[in-house]
């Protein structure tokens, strides 16, 4: 199994740079961000910053969108971080969440989701690609590669997921969500006629080792907001009875009264009371070091090939270093 940290792009960017160095110390290979330009810096220029103060780590957003940038600047940003790093580089993309709600624009619809996956993919690899009928390419890219993980919770999305990305990225660690999740996406991608073992399965989700639960619990409940939104979405669309979408994931946001995203996913968010401890210790990863590898080795066995560590608590480093001492030596075999 692979780890992966993520981050917020909070300034100091040199904080970032920072605790992405110290993820690949501790055998971390991947270094998420989230991309949300109003909240946050500006990812991809950190990006360039990680890569060159490390020499393995693989660098990306968790998740970018189809519509804060035109598809043929985020694929030539990538294939640039590609050409000076050596292909270091992988394109987390959804529908668009805070990024665009903060700046008064709903999600992306799944069909231009869909087709910016191609486009960008292919534009990033050297390809021709068509964008809005006029066929373009970028000519100085060579040897580019640049593998794309979309984000899904819903039935149209994982379906999506599993026909078009080369990763699913699941933003929780609940194994029988995961079960149901990662069960739709590759009986999509076998519908596709694609091989379903070729999408990698991202887990993401808060991890906050050690032994004071109610504290860890008060750090991590953030998180379940933050799911929340994507939940309150399913439920508009489907409704809470249509069978389409489980119990399990959308019975929690009932209580669920509004949302202001300048608290999110940062502990304290006071938006996030109605959030019960149970979906708390679903979703995320609480304890001893030993209560993490027995999760983790459960989502192993239901054919998860990474666990990225939302790292937004107050315990970043000494989170980071007992992954590094205890949880990944023990997922390594």
């Amino acid at each position: 199994m692979d780890f992966g940290l993520v981050l917020q792009t909070d300034p100091p960017a040199s904080a970032v740079v920072g605790l992405m160095r110290r993820a690949e110390r501790n055998g971390f290979r991947y270094g998420w961000t989230f991309d949300s330009a109003v909240l946050w810096q500006e990812p991809f220029v950190i990006y360039s910053r990680v890569l060159e103060h490390t020499e393995r780590l693989v660098v990306g957003p968790m998740v970018t969108n189809p519509s804060t940038r035109t598809w043929e600047v985020t694929a030539s940003t990538f294939a640039t971080l590609n050409e000076m790093y050596g292909n270091r580089t992988v394109c987390g993309i959804g529908r668009g969440d805070s990024a665009m709600r903060v700046a008064g624009r709903k999600p992306n619809t799944l069909a231009r989701l869909g087709e910016a996956i191609g486009v960008i993919r292919d534009l990033a690899e050297g390809r021709e690609a068509d964008i809005g009928g006029q066929r373009i390419r970028l000519p100085w890219v060579k040897d580019g590669r640049l593998p794309v993980w979309m984000a899904a919770y819903g039935p149209r999305a994982l379906e999506l997921a599993g026909q078009k990305a080369d990763g699913f990225i699941l933003q929780l660690a609940d194994p029988f969500l995961t079960e149901w999740m990662v069960k739709a996406v590759r009986t999509a991608a076998s519908d596709a006629g694609r091989d379903p073992e070729s999408v990698t399965i991202c887990v993401a989700a808060p991890a906050y080792v050690g032994e004071d639960l109610a504290h860890a619990r008060e750090q991590c409940r953030w998180f379940g907001g933050m799911v929340g939104n994507h939940v309150a979405d399913l439920v508009a669309r489907y409704g809470e009875d249509s069978g389409l979408v489980p119990e399990a994931l959308t019975a929690y946001v009932k209580q669920r009264q509004g949302y202001d995203y300048s608290h999110h996913g940062r502990a304290g968010n006071p938006d996030t009371a109605f959030v019960p401890d149970e979906i708390v210790d679903r979703f995320c990863l609480l304890g001893p070091a030993e209560a993490h590898i027995e999760k983790l080795r459960a989502l192993r066995a239901l054919g998860v090939d990474q666990f990225a560590v939302y790292d937004m608590h107050d315990a970043k480093e000494a989170t980071i270093d007992a992954y590094g001492a205890e949880v990944i030596p023990a997922l390594s075999s």
